[in-house]
């Protein structure tokens, strides 16, 4: 095992044992759970070039021992995928998947690999790590506690090296829940936080920004490519992506709703007339409507055949005609599933339920939810066609002290 700061500024030897240059960098390839060393950076006087790993015979706490006497001095340029240990490594964050948390490395840990290959096996981020590279040699020896995180776990390496991307970050990051990303990217800075968003799929990078604050989401949706951008808010649910493009310059939002497809566009576009402050701002349309003259067994039935339904089901919203928007009645899901499969939802809904108008204000709406102990509220028009619906949490969002919102359960994400 070898760390690093061990053979950072140590000599580089040719093959004859004479000293050729001085080690600057150490050069591996992104790409697997433990990166190969691909070479490192040389430093002769001023000039920096690039010495292969075929041309490595050792590799140690003593420098590197070459296997020729024939140098190219070339200087040294960086190839895609190529991360430079020191330069890139050292001192920067790192998400680690399986602490769910945002670290610091303090030094490197490599281990041979057979062959002559040498791979990145953790990072230390102890301070034992630190030490190591700044305390006198004769100190480093000390015995320091050392917490080394398995290179396999690093889910995004912060760096600012342009051609640096880990290719595996979608599939390690997708091990955390969306709750946990989005903290972990709040603990970065902007731009590195924006890369995580980026490396995600479609599908958990809307999640992921549905637990951001308003304005990261903006600003992130903002500056994403417009085709990637729309796909993302097409994920989100209907009012979380109206809020975004509510709060982007308007040229921007219409550009980002024209690349919108199918169903997810129209439901956006129908939230977006409403202000924040109002019950339109804060409903969704994602809810299931059922024509009144179906019997409990059939609408049953019907929500096992259904290709897509909201996350969380807790009320049914019945409706007086198929393909009918007005609203007859509401039946939580737990009464449909234990009343008689023959009786018609007519009789075993309830006529009497509190509801909303779209133009009522927000903060009352959200205090009518808890005064009445509801899960979610209908939002009906003055036809008394149902607009949509507010959830518990989005209320409780209005209700609860901000300190307290990143507390609350998403019950119905």
């Amino acid at each position: 095992m070898l760390y690093l700061s061990q053979v950072l500024g140590r000599p580089i030897r040719d093959r004859e044992g004479e000293r050729a240059a001085t080690l600057k960098d150490v050069i591996v390839r992104l790409g697997e759970d433990h990166p190969p060393l691909t070479g490192v950076v040389a430093r002769l006087g001023r000039r920096d070039f690039f010495l292969p790993r075929a041309h490595i015979e050792s590799f140690d706490e003593q420098g590197v021992r070459l296997n020729t006497d024939v140098i190219d001095r070339t200087p040294f340029s960086r190839r895609d995928g190529e991360v430079l240990l020191a330069r890139d490594v050292l001192d920067k964050q790192l998400i680690d998947v399986d602490g769910k948390r945002v670290v610091r490395v303090n030094d490197v840990q490599l281990i041979p690999a057979g062959g002559g290959e040498w791979r990145v096996t953790g990072a230390d981020v102890t301070f034992a790590g630190l030490w190591r590279r700044l305390a006198p040699a004769g100190l480093v020896r000390m015995q320091r506690p050392v917490e080394v995180i398995d290179w396999a776990d690093v889910g995004y390496l912060a760096t600012d090296a342009a051609t640096v991307q880990l290719k595996s970050s979608r599939d390690k990051l997708a091990r955390l829940h969306p709750v946990e990303i989005a903290r972990l990217t709040e603990a970065l800075s902007y731009h590195q936080g924006a890369e995580v968003i980026e490396a995600l799929d479609d599908e958990t990078a809307a999640e992921t920004l549905e637990e951001m604050d308003a304005e990261d989401q903006a600003r992130i949706i903002g500056d994403m490519n417009e085709e990637r951008a729309a796909d993302i808010l097409e994920w989100m649910s209907p009012d979380e992506a109206a809020d975004v493009l509510g709060d982007l310059p308007e040229e921007k939002a219409e550009d980002l709703l024209e690349l919108m497809e199918g169903e997810e566009k129209a439901d956006v576009a129908e939230l977006l007339p409403y202000e924040d402050d109002e019950a339109g701002g804060l409903m969704t349309t994602e809810f299931v409507v059922l024509p009144q003259r179906l019997t409990v067994g059939e609408a049953i039935s019907r929500l096992r055949e259904m290709a897509e339904t909201p996350n969380m089901i807790y009320y049914l919203y019945v409706v007086e005609e198929e393909n009918s928007w007005k609203l007859a009645g509401v039946i939580a899901l737990r009464s449909l599933i234990l009343a008689d499969p023959s009786a018609p939802l007519s009789e075993v809904m309830r006529s009497d339920f509190q509801f909303a108008r779209p133009k009522d204000a927000a903060r009352d709406v959200a205090g009518r939810i808890a005064e009445y102990n509801l899960l979610a509220l209908p939002v009906v028009d003055d036809v008394g066609d149902i607009a949509g619906i507010v959830t518990v949490d989005d209320a409780m969002e209005l209700l609860l002290p901000k300190d307290w919102r990143q507390r609350l359960p998403r019950v119905f994400g």
